[in-house]
């Protein structure tokens, strides 16, 4: 006889998969599937009984968790049971149905409509928003609900009255805070060190370590600003001092000499960032480069140890250079507004001839076209040649300015040849010099013809005020 045999049934019952049908509304369902889908499910049910075992044995205990089921279902990648955790009791109740054996069903707890309307309903969280903001700004962090709180230090062995205990009052009754005072001083200014190591009077190696410390150190950004305003500062109060005559001018004129040392050296070192300071760079440099003070009119002998007037315009010229040269890309209207002030010194009636000086050198650090500008279009050239003129008469050096507008330099080895009066190119190159940049300095550029044709045919492509 060929007839099939018949399948040993198993724990999980074919009646509970025909029930589960019903309650889904599934009512045709065939014995043969019924027994099949028993099958299946009591195949299942081992598989994660003995994936969970696993984790019952791994974690040295006796008794199956839900846990332990969870994690079996992870991984077996089937989606876990939700709200049936080991932290929430479960609470089972027996039914008898009319035929078959107990049922043991979840207790539900009964809630009550009226109950539910009169309760606030849950606020919907809000949706994920993204946003920016300053994490640090110069390594200091800002106190804004986005960045984490500063940390506060416990204060142990605090008294439980401390509130009641107050420091003690000083002389004039009121309460001292000297250490915090003090540390805010101490914050406030630049290394006492630094400081002292960049004095006129200070020996030469404490200062060259000091100037290589500046170039180089990137620990100076916390007390870089305390920096730029002690160097605004001193310079502001070096040149207010009037009536100081030898020793002590020679001494200030070397303080300012420093000053300049320092900004060239902050602007070197490129661990800092210097930009948002630049607006307290600029007043100190324009200030010695633009006061006429500087000028002293009998002739000076410079050596290192005496800066004289001219060196210390042409040191913060360079410091100007430097600054523009760096920082103009970063900044576009740097370099205008920087012209507009030396333009504004150079062609002002009243002026000294200092002043003036000083508006040439740093025309020359801006570039080529603040110097045609100034020189030519702004007839700055004639002025300074009418103020030379009269600077000699009274018997005055006017060397640093012969040195600012000296701009060609020579050839070394080759002969100069001046203008020669005969030649009608060249009597026409002198008096396009004549008209452009006065007599003076004319006859002063008139002694290398090739340098004065070339000027002269600048001056020619540059319409002059009438």
């Amino acid at each position: 006889m060929n007839s099939k045999p018949t399948p040993r049934p198993g724990i999980y019952k074919a009646d509970s998969i025909i029930d589960v049908a019903d309650s889904l509304g599934i009512t045709n369902l065939s014995e043969e599937v019924a027994n099949a889908l028993a099958s299946d499910v009591e195949y299942r049910l081992h598989q994660v009984i003995e994936e969970a075992s696993r984790f019952t044995r791994h974690s040295r205990r006796t008794i199956m968790t839900t846990s332990d089921v969870d994690q079996a279902f992870k991984t077996l990648n089937i989606e876990p049971v939700y709200g049936h955790s080991a932290h929430t009791p479960l609470s089972f109740r027996r039914v008898q149905p009319p035929a078959g054996p107990p049922i043991y069903v979840l207790e539900d707890e009964e809630v009550d409509f009226e109950t539910v309307l009169k309760e606030d309903p849950i606020p919907v969280p809000r949706s994920v928003r993204y946003t920016a903001h300053w994490l640090a700004i110069e390594g200091i962090q800002p106190l804004i609900p986005e960045n984490p709180p500063p940390e506060v230090p416990a204060i142990a062995d605090q008294p439980a009255n401390s509130a009641l205990v107050t420091p003690p009052p000083t002389q004039n009754g009121s309460t001292s805070s000297a250490p915090a005072d003090s540390t805010a001083r101490q914050v406030a200014r630049p290394p006492s060190r630094l400081v002292s190591s960049l004095v006129p009077s200070a020996e030469e190696r404490k200062k060259t370590a000091a100037l290589t410390s500046l170039r180089a150190d990137a620990g100076l950004a916390p007390v870089l600003p305390y920096i730029t305003r002690w160097v605004g500062e001193g310079v502001v109060n070096t040149l207010r001092r009037e009536g100081l005559e030898g020793d002590e001018m020679d001494l200030d004129r070397r303080s300012l000499d420093i000053y300049l040392d320092v900004l060239s050296a902050l602007l070197e070192n490129e661990r800092l960032f210097v930009e948002p300071y630049l607006h307290q760079f600029l007043p100190p440099i324009l200030s010695i480069l633009l006061t006429s003070t500087l000028f002293i009119p009998q002739p000076l002998a410079p050596t290192p140890s005496d800066p004289s007037p001219s060196h210390l315009r042409t040191h913060s010229s360079s410091v100007l250079a430097r600054l523009l040269l760096q920082h103009s890309a970063t900044y576009p209207s740097l370099a205008s507004r920087v012209t507009k002030t030396l333009l504004a010194a150079l062609v002002e009636p009243g002026r000294m001839l200092g002043t003036r000086e000083g508006a040439l050198r740093g025309l020359i650090s801006v570039g080529r076209e603040a110097v045609k500008r100034g020189l030519l279009q702004a007839s700055g050239g004639k002025i300074v040649s009418d103020d030379m003129d009269r600077a000699r008469e009274m018997g005055m050096d006017t060397r640093g300015v012969e040195q600012a507008l000296m701009v060609h330099p020579a050839t070394d080895g080759v002969p100069l040849h001046p203008l020669n009066d005969m030649d009608d190119e060249d009597r026409a190159a002198a008096d396009a010099l004549s008209s452009g940049l006065g007599n003076t300095l004319a006859s002063t550029i008139g002694q290398d013809a090739t340098w004065a044709k070339s000027l002269a045919r600048v001056i020619s492509d540059v319409s002059l005020p009438s």
